[in-house]
């Protein structure tokens, strides 16, 4: 179900581009259908209203709320069934935001990660993006959304970009708060300016890590092959043209990206550029081997990189206290499944989108 497709389906029934926005303004925004200036038994076409309740009942069948992880910090985490049986993971934050996942998986394999530790297993499409905003404002209000959930956003350029033009316009997203997140694919530095036409432009997100090019690869062994300082050049290059400072997100490992050495490469890539460095100590898994850094030394790191002139944000990991990382509740969920012996296959449909 592609946004495309809805609004092809719209045409069909006699929609005009005024109608199709009405349409899909109702969903997006979780606005009940008897509300609006118009009523619309005065507005759209007659063929629109008779088919309206069984497509919203279906644009709102694409995510489904399976559970609600509340965290202490006012987060909430939630774990969203899909139309095939296959379940995300998206993130209530504060101040009004959401993270959303783009893909089921993940082809990255980022070492610290849970998303990648079973690979890619489909593509999430542009509708079941958007239906995570929908089903999050029927929870609370959302006024940001961030691609920083599963997947590589990248890696599913077109269903994302077609996401992000409807959230920046019938979706009443500021550009700005629509915060598009990657490990830095030369792909998406390239199509990032022609979102809807070039009329929405997204706020970037860059994942750096480290700033040791081989520690990059080892960290994430599966990212372009871009070394740390070509990736904030390329960072650079669309900050000054969006004219948002991009976000340079740093996960803070225990003894592997936190030393004095990494500090300087911090300070040599990002000192005078338009950005913004946030540190986030890692969200343990007792999977992994990665260790949270005690909150103190976190906070000595970004004081010491601010001194020496780096804008540093460090920001804790929303819901750290139910299984916060990305792809925990749904690991945890599916380990359950299996035990039950209900797993859900994949199709081969699926398996046929697996990048080769």
């Amino acid at each position: 179900m592609q946004v495309s497709e809805i609004q092809r389906r719209l045409t069909e029934l006699g929609a005009n581009a005024a109608h199709r926005d009405r349409v899909l303004r109702h969903w997006v925004q979780a606005i009940p259908l008897s509300q609006g200036r118009r009523a619309l038994e005065h507005y759209l076409p007659l063929a629109v209203r008779e088919a309206l309740p069984a497509l919203m009942a279906e644009l709102q069948g694409l995510a489904r709320l399976r559970s609600q992880h509340p965290g202490e910090d006012g987060s909430a985490r939630l774990l969203v069934d899909l139309a095939d049986g296959q379940m995300v993971e998206s993130v209530l934050l504060l101040r009004e935001g959401l993270c959303v996942s783009s893909q089921l998986g993940c082809a990255v394999g980022c070492r610290f990660c849970m998303t990648g530790r079973d690979g890619l297993l489909r593509q999430l499409t542009s509708g079941e993006i958007v239906a995570q905003v929908a089903l999050a404002r029927t929870l609370r209000p959302v006024k940001k959304v961030v691609f920083m959930g599963m997947g590589e956003p990248a890696h599913n350029l077109d269903n994302v970009l077609e996401a992000i033009a409807l959230l920046g316009t019938v979706g009443n997203i500021g550009h700005k708060n629509l915060v598009f997140s990657t490990v830095g694919d030369p792909r998406a530095f390239e199509r990032l300016m022609e979102v809807g036409g070039g009329a929405v432009k997204p706020a970037l997100a860059l994942s750096l890590h480290t700033s040791k090019p081989a520690l990059r690869e080892q960290l994430l062994p599966r990212a372009p092959r871009l070394t740390p300082a070509e990736l904030v050049e390329a960072g650079e290059r669309y900050a000054r043209a969006s004219g948002y400072p991009v976000q340079y997100q740093w996960t803070l490992l225990d003894g592997i990206n936190d030393g004095e050495d990494e500090l300087d490469g911090i300070v040599a890539l990002l000192k005078g550029k338009y950005g913004v460095l946030n540190m986030i100590p890692y969200n343990s898994v007792p999977e992994l081997p990665y260790v949270r850094p005690s909150w103190d030394k976190a906070r000595d790191i970004a004081r010491r990189l601010h001194q020496r002139g780096v804008l540093t944000k460090l920001r804790d990991s929303a819901g750290q206290d139910v299984d916060g990382g990305c792809g925990q509740l749904r690991a945890r969920a599916e380990q359950g499944r299996r035990r039950r012996g209900r797993e859900i296959p994949i199709t081969p449909a699926e398996n046929a989108q697996k990048p080769q």
